[in-house]
Order: C-alpha cells, then sequence, then structure tokens
C-alpha cells in the first residue's frame, strides 16, 4: 500500500503527528528514528536530532532553544525582504520622478483588464464586500445558458444577500425570454431584502454597478475577460444608461406585470415588429430578443396572421400602417 505524502509545513504550523512525537521526544529525553516515520518535519525543521554514538535514537532539542533560533531565521529573512524594498524603491524613484510619461502617475488604473472567470468573481466579490448602497446588473439571456452560472450562482447569491443584510439595494434587468427561467425564479425566491427585477425585449450585454463607484463589463464575447472601470465619469455614463433601460422596463419582481397586448400584437410580437421594419433576419431577431431561429419564425408567423400579411415585403407594410409601433407602454413606466 503506498504511504501517504507527509504535506510540507513551517514550524509555525507542526502538523498533528509531529507535536505529538515531539512532546513524547521532550517526557521520553529520546525516540526511535523508526518512530519519526509519520512525521519526519521532527527532523527537517531541526527540532530532533541524532544521539551522539547511537543514530538509531534521536534527541530533541529545547523549545527555547528551538524557537531562538527559528525567531532569528525570520528576523533575517524580513531584513532581506526590506533591503529588497529599499532596492526596489532606489530603482524606481528616479523613473517615477520623470515627466510627460502617460504612466508617470501614482494613481490606480481607471479601467484595469481582468483574465480568467475566477480572477473576475474573486475581483468583484471583493467590490461588493464593501458595498453598502446599491448593486445595478444587466444580465443577458446568455448568462443562464452558460453551463458555469450555476456553479457561480452560489458565489453570486452569497455575497448578493449580504449586501441585502447590510441595508443595500439590488436591481437586476433581463430579457422577457427569461421571466420564467428556473434559475431567475429560485434567485427571487431565495433573496431576502430590497431585490427588484424588471425585464425588456432588447438589453444590453452583461453590466454590473456597485455603488456607483466601480463597474464591470465583458471584455470579450465569451466573458473570459472582463474591464473594471473606476473612472467616476465612465461608472456614472453606465449607470445613467442603467436608469434610462430600467424606466422602461417591465416590472417582474416583487410585483409582476404583464405587458398589454395592443390590436390581439403581443409585447414580443410588437418587438418582433420593430426589428423587421428595420430589415434584420430572423437570426439576429432572435439573437437581440434572446430565443432561437425557430420560435422567432413562430412568432413572425403569428405576427403575420394577426395582422393579415401574406408576405414577408406585405408584412413590414401592414406593421407600419397598423400603429402598433407607435403604441407607448405608459401604464408600465414607474413614475
Amino acid at each position: 500500500m503506498k504511504e501517504t505524502q507527509h504535506p510540507e509545513h513551517g514550524a509555525d504550523s507542526l502538523c498533528a503527528a509531529g507535536t505529538r512525537l515531539y512532546k513524547q521526544a521532550l517526557r521520553d529525553g529520546r525516540v526511535h528514528a523508526r518512530d519519526t516515520t509519520p512525521a519526519p518535519c521532527l527532523v527537517d525543521l531541526g527540532l530532533l536530532h541524532p544521539t551522539v554514538g547511537d543514530e538509531n535514537w534521536l534527541t530533541p532539542v529545547a523549545p527555547a532553544a528551538a524557537l531562538g533560533r527559528l525567531l532569528r531565521v525570520s528576523e533575517e529573512r524580513i531584513a532581506e525582504e526590506r533591503r529588497r524594498e529599499e532596492k526596489l524603491t532606489e530603482t524606481f524613484a528616479g523613473l517615477m520622478r520623470m515627466e510627460g510619461l502617460p504612466t508617470a502617475t501614482t494613481e490606480s488604473p481607471a479601467v484595469r483588464v481582468l483574465s480568467g472567470m475566477e480572477r473576475i468573481n474573486k475581483v468583484i466579490t471583493e467590490a461588493m464586500t464593501g458595498a453598502t448602497r446599491e448593486l445595478l446588473c444587466i444580465q443577458p439571456n446568455t448568462t443562464y445558458s452558460n453551463p458555469r452560472s450555476e456553479a457561480a450562482q452560489a458565489v453570486a447569491m452569497e455575497r448578493d444577500q449580504s449586501l441585502l443584510n447590510r441595508g443595500g439595494r439590488i436591481r437586476t434587468l433581463y430579457q422577457h425570454t427569461q421571466r420564467h427561467t428556473p434559475l431567475v425564479i429560485a434567485r427571487y425566491e431565495q433573496l431576502r431584502g430590497d431585490a427588484e427585477a424588471r425585464t425588456l425585449d432588447e438589453i444590453t450585454e452583461r453590466l454590473i454597478v456597485v455603488d456607483q463607484t466601480v463597474a464591470f463589463i465583458p471584455g470579450n464575447s465569451d466573458r473570459t475577460m472582463a474591464l473594471e472601470i473606476r473612472q467616476p465619469a465612465l461608472v456614472a455614463h453606465l449607470a445613467t444608461t442603467f436608469d434610462r433601460l430600467w424606466r422602461h422596463a417591465t416590472p417582474m419582481y416583487p410585483h409582476t406585470v404583464e405587458a398589454p397586448s395592443v390590436n390581439g400584437v403581443t409585447p414580443r410580437q410588437r418587438a418582433i415588429a420593430a426589428l423587421l421594419v428595420e430589415g434584420h433576419t430572423d437570426a439576429v431577431i432572435a439573437n437581440r430578443l434572446g430565443f432561437n431561429v425557430r420560435t422567432a419564425r413562430v412568432h413572425i408567423a403569428k405576427l403575420a396572421a394577426t395582422l393579415g400579411s401574406e408576405s414577408r415585403a406585405q408584412l413590414g407594410y401592414l406593421i407600419g400602417r397598423s400603429g402598433i409601433l407607435d403604441q407607448g407602454r405608459q401604464d408600465l413606466r414607474p413614475h
């Protein structure tokens, strides 16, 4: 049977086996060499040494003597780090005094690139730890079709609930297609506090704004990179964009509101109609509204039947004549 490898550690985190054997050696004055197999760290750390004249036995070093030696080693290491800090300071001091360089600044970067999902989630969690006021989120449909999202969901739920527990507020925008998504429903069944959600036919890419001091947006299409933004004007712009989208969105939680049909045309069909008259293909319409091409074509067919259209070209004309795109949704907009 293969022996379990002894974990590496220092004297400041002595393993349980090593602690027991060292105590035994101090009580008995020595231990047999074969007994150190479970705790080779005692010899490596200099807490046991061979007995003069008989290498089969090991003698313990007095705790006070061992402590003094280990502290000296620690002090030497600290002194070496301080010498290294002095050399680094001396090396970069002249460079920091150079004027006219774009990098000659002591301020933190206004925009930082984050790479890797683990790193991105860690930085977002760190930003959320100090938050006390409000979290703004835009969550596109693709977030919940991502197989990695369920694992990240638990982490997000914990940090969101912590903000709510501190008296903060959370506002989230989803696409209409997510109103009945199990993960979205479960989220609001579990959250306790001032959390609201609304939906729109079309939303922007993912956005997170924390206390209107830092924002996060995707850095590439697959979201394995993100931009951390701390430039006040940019963060304010993103927060304002969110607020304007929020005012036009349909409430989903805590009070659900269903957008009314206009002349037999549903809100989803109205959104499709707007994209049709702009000349978009079925694939583009499906992508922008968060569903597949087959579903988009089903809705287009229903819209054509409702308006009495017999062709794609005629459908565009009938949409314009019907006035459905001019119908506002003022009754759904919060004041």
